[in-house]
Parts: C-alpha cells; structure tokens; sequence
C-alpha cells in the first residue's frame, strides 16, 4: 500500500468516526443533562477510534500521515481534513497542535482561534464581505480562489444595533447567532452618534493582564450552561476615529486606528504582537462538537512578549493619502486589481511613524477595504491585527459619518 493510499483511507476512517461522534452528541443532548453530552460525545469518538486500525498505529507513523494532511490542505474547503483530525480525539489533537503553525508564520486560517491571531508576515490574506442592507447585517469569507469573490469560506458575521446614542456591531462566529448571550459572540464595535469614533472591544482577554472596560454592557457567557459561568468583559483593543473632511464627500476620509493591543515596535524588525492562544474554558464547553476549539501551536515563539508594556508606545494606522488623478478626476490609490469600484468607504491603512519626521507613512499596507459591487466589498490584512480587528475596523468604513459627509 503506498503512502497516499494510507493518507486517504485514513480520511476515510476519521470521516466516519467523526460523522458518528455527532450523530452520538446529539441523541445525548437529547435525552441528557447540559454537559453530559459534550462527556457522552467524547466517549463515543473514543470508542469508535478504538475500534479501528489507527488505534494501534505507532506514534510516529501517525504523526507522519497528520503531517502530510496538513501539507496537502493548504486551502479550503479540502482542509476541514485537518480540522477533523484534531476533533477526533485527544492524541490526535495532540498531534496537530504541534503541526499546525499559527497565520503569522503559516498564512492560513485553521482553527476559529486563528482569527484573533495576527496574520502572516510574508504576504497577505484575501478575505471579503457581503454585506445584507434588509437585515443590516455583514459577513466575512476568505477567498478560495483567486477571483475577488467566490463562494468562499466563512469566517465571522456582524449585526447592527443601533440605539439612540450609540451604534453596536456584535461580531459572532455563527452567521445564525449574532447575539451578545451567544457563546460564539466573541467582541463589538461601538461608535459615538456623530459616526466619527469607534472602539472595538474584544470580549475576550487579548493578552494575559488586560484590563476589562468598566460598561455596563459586560455580560456573562454561556447563558444557557449549567455549570458555573465565568465573567467575559469588553477588552478595548482599537480605537477608530475619523476626521472632518472639508471636501464633503468629494475628499477621501481620513482614518486614524490606535491599536491598544500591539505595541508600535510590532511592525520593526523582530518585532512581536500579543497572540491570543484559546478561548476560554466555558466557551469550549458550548461547543461539544468541537474539541478543537482549544486548539494551540507548538510552532509560537515562546519568547514572544504577551503583555505591552505601559509606557510603550501603541502602534497607530493611518489611511495611505490617495492622489489627484487629472485625467479621471478624482482620487485614486494603488489597490492592485482588488478594489474596482469607487467609494468613500475605499481605504489603505499603513504605520504610522509617530516619533519620524512629521508622522512619516510607512510603505506596508496593512489594510485594504474597497467596493468591488453592490455589497461586495474586499479586505486584505497582514501581520500585525488579526482577521476580527480587521472586520472591526472595516465596519466603522459602513457606518453613517454625520460630521464627515
């Protein structure tokens, strides 16, 4: 038997358990107490993997086959196969919490955690958004292909609540619940009434010592779980804010994003940014099947400093000025095919150098939002934000600027 032959019977046989594990949680849940059936559902891939051959596979064999899965996935949909193989059970996830490598270093999107961690350093990812004007609500997928947007692969889903001196976005994993008691909310982006300041909150600690916002809108998790329900806050992590544009809307808007959570020294060379490793315990209790949601890279450098010092500076973003085009009258910037359609909302954030001469840009595009068809907008990030502050600050762009426009 050759060695792909192995790799895909393996498929094959994970596919199964996996498929009878979840057909196995979910007779439990009907019949059990909350919590039984995330017990009963382990249980049940447990004793299905014992009752194949890939139980008796050695150690290094096995570790060898998740290697070459992990290797061959590279994109989606083919790498839910390696998704997979770490909710099969504890060795396996074992296994590939050691070869997956988190975006920074891999540029790929594996596990849900991987959208609070920085994307890659070499290169970008393309991602993009539908927007829904009836239900007012935004989704995000990354592209599958190289066309600016396909079928694509979800990936996070926001609501508007507007209230009457404030406007809420609540960013969810689950496209169907978009709600605060949910335990897939996992943060927000609030504005003033003017439309002109935003700050994203992150419902979960970005680094180890941030201190949560005294709000009244902090929130317990997990609403509907028996067991004790641990406190999740609102960690600002951004603010966003947008000038006066003494163009009206003829001019381009003028960005500035105050990163709490990256210290500006993230962007230098050898620089490090805070990288969120799980999601709290009693969110992976809401989900019993999927054991990966704990899922953390051996491959992250344990050097790297998770707590920005105080008196550190924070990194700032400000939109790359656009230019006066004479011939098209109007003003452009270089998105490299990505954005085709004009739009107020079209921008380029880059570093800010805060102590260079007059606030000198950087080259690095960071950021990219733009218009490519009614609702249809594209957004590419980079190292040093994650895919949520990303879509964060990409919300604030649809949000109504009474003082700007």
């Amino acid at each position: 038997m050759s060695f792909r032959t192995l790799i895909q019977d393996m498929r094959d046989e994970f596919g199964s358990i996996s498929r009878h594990g979840l057909r196995s949680s979910r007779s439990h849940r009907a019949v059990a107490a909350p919590g039984a059936g995330a017990a009963a559902a382990a249980a049940g891939l447990v004793d299905a993997l014992e009752g194949t051959c890939w139980a008796q596979l050695p150690p290094e064999l096995l570790r060898e086959v998740l290697v070459r899965v992990e290797v061959d996935d590279t994109l989606w949909p083919s790498r839910r196969d390696v998704v997979a193989c770490a909710g099969v059970c504890r060795a396996w996830r074992g296994f590939m919490k050691e070869v997956v490598r988190v975006p920074e270093a891999s540029g790929k999107l594996t596990f849900p955690i991987s959208l609070k961690q920085p994307g890659p350093k070499d290169g970008t990812l393309k991602c993009f958004i539908r927007r829904n004007r009836t239900t007012q609500t935004y989704y995000l997928y990354i592209g599958i292909t190289e066309a600016l947007a396909d079928d694509g692969k979800f990936l996070l889903a926001a609501r508007k609540c507007r209230k009457p001196t404030y406007t809420d976005y609540l960013i969810s994993l689950d496209m169907g619940d978009m709600s605060k008691g949910s335990s897939t909310y996992i943060g927000k982006l609030r504005s003033n009434f003017l439309g002109t300041k935003f700050t994203v909150y992150d419902a979960h600690p970005p680094y180890d010592g941030a201190v949560v916002s005294k709000s009244r809108s902090a929130r317990m998790v997990g609403l509907n779980q028996v067991s004790p329900r641990i406190p999740a806050g609102n960690y600002p992590v951004s603010q966003i804010s947008f000038e006066l544009n003494v163009l009206g809307s003829r001019g381009p808007r003028r960005m500035n994003c105050v990163m709490s959570s990256i210290p500006a020294s993230a962007v230098e060379e050898g620089g490090k940014a805070p990288t969120q490793t799980e999601f709290p315990l009693n969110n992976i209790d809401s989900f019993p099947s999927i054991p990966f949601f704990r899922s953390k890279s051996a491959h992250m450098d344990s050097t790297a400093p998770q707590i920005p010092a105080q008196n550190e500076e924070k990194l700032v973003l400000k939109n790359k000025s656009p230019r006066w085009h004479e011939q098209l009258q109007c003003w452009c910037l270089n998105f490299r095919g990505r954005v085709t359609v004009a739009s107020v909302k079209n921008f380029q954030l880059v570093a800010s150098d805060e102590t260079g001469p007059a606030g000198q840009e950087q080259d690095k595009v960071i950021l990219q939002f733009g218009k490519i068809g009614k609702d249809l907008f594209t957004m590419d990030y980079r190292y040093p934000i994650s895919a949520f502050q990303a879509f964060a600050i990409c919300l604030s762009s649809f949000d109504t600027k009474i003082a700007c426009e």
